[in-house]
């Protein structure tokens, strides 16, 4: 799917009427099937850009195109055909604590079933396998009937994002997708993102504190402040230099946040040995 901004201005929902907003003038076009890590400091706009492609709030001025169509201009019942082709994960997936995986994952393919055929697949899961290989990619087969309130944070959003494996959608949006994430982990994770849009041919646009992480793996590179576009370049070009710009005043997020524990094993400690005289 094709991502055409065009001056787009745009206010976080939760914004309070006369606040500067999020997202201010914003110029970026995506090619179908291209992969693009946007990077920034707290605030950026970051999460509000998502949003704002996932249809899930219009731009206040300029103009929005997915592949070629202006979704806000559309009838109801084709925006939301349109928004069938859209996944967004958001950096906590919103999972049922007592659904189990299984379910959770195959909710994926939710915009591709009629309503019968949802309400079915809560209690009977239709197509078990996928689901078991949807997680296999994320090292989470073993994980398949366990409830979601027995995952560890990392899990729950490995699980969120193994339901992109099976959605009906050319245009994926990840937020923040390693925030709970082990390095070991989110290597595994971006890896599989990676090689599943590629296989899928789906556009991929995903938010990464983990400067590292974005530089070694996308080709691509947009830097967000204060919510303007401060650089689009290929990921070979950015160096200390504008690293340094983008993040003035946020050197500390620079490098991301401290990986998470949540996914790794606990070590035990030596044993005491006691010596008696």
């Amino acid at each position: 799917m094709k991502v055409a901004l065009q001056a787009a201005t745009a206010r976080h929902p939760a914004a309070r009427p006369g606040t500067t907003p999020a997202l201010r003038g914003l110029e970026l076009q995506v090619a179908a099937g291209e992969q693009v890590a946007v990077i920034g400091p707290s605030g950026a706009g970051k999460t509000t850009l998502l949003q704002l492609l996932a249809c899930a709030l219009p731009p206040s001025t300029g103009v929005l195109q997915l592949d070629g169509q202006s979704p806000w201009h559309l009838p109801r019942a084709e925006l939301q055909r349109l928004r069938g082709r859209l996944f967004l994960a958001p950096q906590v997936p919103p999972l049922p604590p007592r659904q189990r995986v299984v379910t959770a994952v195959l909710a994926g393919r939710l915009p591709a079933m009629g309503t019968w055929q949802s309400l079915r697949s809560l209690f009977y899961p239709v197509d078990i396998p996928a689901a078991f290989e949807a997680l296999d990619r994320f090292d989470l087969a073993d994980k398949l009937f366990e409830r979601v309130d027995r995952l560890s944070g990392g899990e729950r959003q490995r699980v969120g994002l193994a339901r992109a494996l099976l959605a009906p959608a050319t245009l994926w949006l990840i937020d923040e997708p390693l925030s709970a994430l082990d390095p070991t982990r989110a290597r595994q994770a971006i890896d599989t993102l990676l090689s599943a849009a590629r296989e899928r041919g789906a556009t991929l646009v995903a938010t990464l504190h983990q400067v590292d992480v974005a530089l070694a793996h996308f080709p691509r590179i947009v830097g967000l402040r204060d919510g303007t576009i401060a650089f689009d370049l290929p990921a070979a070009q950015v160096g200390r230099e504008r690293l340094a710009a983008l993040y003035a005043q946020h050197e500390h997020e620079l490098n991301g946040p401290a990986p998470s524990l949540e996914d790794v094993t606990p070590v035990a400690p030596p044993p005491v040995v006691m010596h008696c005289r």
